[in-house]
């Protein structure tokens, strides 16, 4: 096997991971988004990054289509149901909002490193035609992540704001 074939091999098998993280992301988000009450950014925030999500999850498959390969049905389904037992890993802590808000931005972060990694192995590949595709996917990341984090002071101070009050803080 040369180089080329380890290239795409890693690539593909990457491809294989995006798909199937970006299931995982929806599985975690939609429970986020039903739950929240007292936090209508967070909520619109995570409504429109679900709509961008399932725009990734079509790229991928656009790209799976164009080098006639397809996602790992069992890596999907398996990394969904990791998705939900996380959403509700949260569920019954004191502080859901802000341990969401948390594991939010890791999990942002580490779709970055995956997408920064899934480009490189598209360029080595030479599947070039994939690069602007993982890319936008790669910028919606960052966007993402970079809006989590900047809004991780106002959805504690809300959260200490209505400790105080009758209405559940956590969600």
């Amino acid at each position: 096997m040369n180089t080329t074939d380890h290239a795409r091999n890693v690539f593909l098998v990457g491809l294989k991971n995006a798909h199937a993280m970006e299931k995982q992301a929806l599985s975690i988000m939609q429970p986020q988004i039903n739950r929240l009450e007292h936090y209508p950014d967070l909520a619109q925030r995570l409504q429109a990054h679900v709509n961008e999500t399932e725009g990734q999850i079509s790229r991928l498959e656009s790209i799976f289509e164009s080098i006639q390969e397809s996602h790992s049905a069992a890596k999907d389904t398996l990394l969904s149901a990791f998705g939900s037992m996380a959403a509700l890993g949260h569920v019954v802590t004191g502080d859901e909002v802000v341990k969401n808000s948390f594991a939010n931005l890791a999990f942002e972060n580490y779709e970055i490193a995956a997408y920064t990694s899934l480009i490189t192995a598209a360029r080595a590949a030479g599947a070039n035609d994939a690069v602007a595709l993982l890319q936008q996917n790669l910028d919606e990341e960052h966007a993402m992540a970079e809006w989590v984090e900047r809004n991780i002071p106002a959805v504690t101070e809300k959260f200490i704001a209505l400790q105080g009050t009758d209405a559940s803080a956590k969600t």
